[in-house]
């Protein structure tokens, strides 16, 4: 589960926050923009293609729920660990 933060300074991967990763992306949440900016970001973070993440709740909201297709989840804990890390 995320939290996007539409509209910020710069687009990245945040820290967890209330049991969510925070998104922060420089799209408005308007036209899908910020959803599509959130997936975009986390397929560059994870190394994973576009296709493989979708919201599946949350898309005019800010707390998203994503799947990403075909991943394991403890493989996708360490990258995004790793990627908070740096």
């Amino acid at each position: 589960m995320i939290r996007v933060q539409p509209r910020s300074s710069k687009s990245a991967v945040g820290t967890i926050h209330d049991g969510r990763l925070k998104i922060y992306v420089t799209s408005p949440p308007v036209d899908d923009k910020a959803n599509k900016e959130c997936v975009r970001l986390l397929a560059k973070t994870l190394h994973r293609p576009r296709t493989d993440i979708i919201v599946t709740s949350g898309r005019a909201s800010r707390n998203k729920t994503i799947l990403i297709a075909g991943a394991e989840p403890d493989l996708v804990n360490d990258k995004v660990i790793d990627r908070l890390s740096d």
